[in-house]
């Protein structure tokens, strides 16, 4: 598992951006780190694979010390896939993109070969081989970012703000790929100040603000606590918003879904005799 022991980060120019964080992340499981820009997301994720090092504390990734091991061999464990696709992006095509980043991990060149055909082909991008990375859609883009990461079959992959500049089609794309990913045993850590986008995949929530863990629990639990939310400054999603405001019925405020609200608030009216 992925263990971060009291770790603290402070910036060339003194900011400090993490503040004695503490957490441990077990295979298999989907985590969602949430929070306001400049709570510590990105700079707590950098760490998972050793490009940025602790101040203080240290991260353990399957009892391996970040700071005793390069970027490199780390990344074969954990692979990060950043907001921005165009920037991960230089070669002059998509079979390229895919197999360079293999041969720089020192992959032998057919073992590279297999291993592209097999994330193209996950990512449903296999048609698009020959083409320019930069002549695909944005959804296509996010995808090939994945797949470059994927192709080196990573134990852990972390996802950074996976749904900016998605639209709704391709939001949707993203959950059925990352329910994939679990379901084939990945462990899928997200980065994202996105409500309605994670209520949706049940994940177990990191709220952070300022640097700091100040919740930590499953998505019924987190996504339904407008006050710890506030905190973070995160809105509720809008089923739970909906919910609470239904409160004087007696509804249950915990739904998250569309399905579960309807649930529930006809079974209220039914037992009540309204309709």
């Amino acid at each position: 598992m992925i263990e971060v022991e009291k770790v603290r980060y402070i910036y060339p120019n003194g900011v400090e951006a993490l503040r004695g964080v503490s957490l441990d992340i077990r295979e298999g499981e989907l985590i969602a780190i949430m929070g306001e820009n400049g709570s510590g997301k990105t700079t707590l994720i950098k760490h998972l694979n050793g490009l940025l090092k602790p101040v203080e504390g240290r991260v353990l990734i399957d009892g391996v010390d970040t700071r005793k091991s390069s970027v490199a061999e780390l990344s074969k464990k954990v692979g990060i896939v950043f907001q921005s696709p165009d920037s991960m992006f230089f070669s002059e095509s998509v079979w390229d993109e895919v197999y360079f980043s293999l041969k720089i991990l020192g992959y032998q060149s057919g073992e590279a070969e297999s291993k592209v055909e097999w994330a193209l082909k996950y990512m449903d991008l296999w048609k698009y081989r020959d083409r320019s990375p930069f002549t695909l859609s944005g959804g296509e883009k996010k995808r090939l970012s994945i797949a470059i990461v994927l192709a080196w079959q990573p134990k852990y992959i972390v996802i950074d703000e996976p749904t900016v500049g998605q639209d709704a089609p391709n939001r949707k794309r993203l959950e059925l790929l990352i329910n994939k990913l679990r379901k084939d045993g990945v462990t899928v850590i997200l980065s994202s100040h996105d409500v309605e986008f994670i209520v949706d995949l049940r994940p177990r929530v990191i709220l952070l603000s300022r640097g700091q863990i100040i919740a930590d629990g499953p998505a019924e639990s987190i996504l339904t606590d407008e006050d710890k939310l506030e905190k973070s400054s995160l809105l509720l999603p809008q089923i739970p918003l909906l919910m609470k405001r239904l409160a004087g019925i007696g509804v249950n405020p915990g739904c998250l879904t569309v399905d579960e609200a309807i649930r529930e608030i006809s079974s209220k009216f039914k037992s009540q005799k309204i309709w």
